[in-house]
């Protein structure tokens, strides 16, 4: 067997994994948002545009987190390399 032949589906699980795994921290963040008092902060937090600011938040951290958990997987792989 080719050793090339098992690039394209090491590269779509690595693509589903890091979807599944952006989705999953943008969901945790949505749901640790809930706990902030915006209306602290803004006039109306239950109004459009507060809602909007709360999703475009989740998806800030959510990504901040995803990317820190996505390097730290390609870390570990790579110490394999070491032995």
């Amino acid at each position: 067997m080719n050793p090339l032949d098992s690039v394209p589906a090491s590269v779509g699980v690595n693509g589903l994994v890091s979807i599944l795994v952006s989705l999953a921290c943008i969901v945790m963040s949505w749901w640790a948002l809930q706990n902030l008092r915006l209306d602290l902060i803004i006039r109306h937090p239950k109004g459009p545009q507060g809602r909007l600011l709360q999703v475009l938040l989740a998806i800030v951290l959510g990504r901040f987190v995803a990317g820190f958990i996505l390097e730290y997987i390609g870390y570990t792989q790579m110490l394999g390399y070491m032995f």
